[in-house]
């Protein structure tokens, strides 16, 4: 399947062993940033679980999606809640990386 540029953003999420994952799809940028951020609120705040933020499928993030992945981080470590994000394609590691946040998101090992 081809992804062009114009992707729909898509971010779902699944329950398992008192673990929240969301896997995000497409493109998370300005346009999709309050529809992401509704759902991430309720899930944010939950301390009982650990959140995970798989992005095996995100092919593009821009400056507000880091901003609210920030938030969000700082949020769980407000209430010492486990966040983690997993499975980063390179080109987002990179910009992770350049912009100095790739340190603050613990990642887990890949187990499967």
């Amino acid at each position: 399947m081809n992804m062009n540029k114009n992707e729909k953003f898509t971010a779902t999420t699944q329950v398992e062993n008192g673990t929240c994952t969301v896997y995000l799809r497409g493109e998370l940028d300005l346009s999709v940033a309050q529809d992401f951020r509704q759902v991430m609120e309720p899930l944010a705040v939950n301390e009982k679980q650990d959140l995970v933020m798989n992005l095996k499928d995100l092919k593009y993030i821009d400056s507000t999606g880091i901003g609210i992945l920030l938030s969000i981080l700082k949020t769980r470590h407000g209430m010492a809640a486990g966040f983690f994000v997993t499975e980063v394609p390179d080109q987002i590691q990179k910009l992770f990386d350049m912009t100095g946040i790739a340190k603050f998101f613990a990642a887990q090992e890949n187990t499967q």
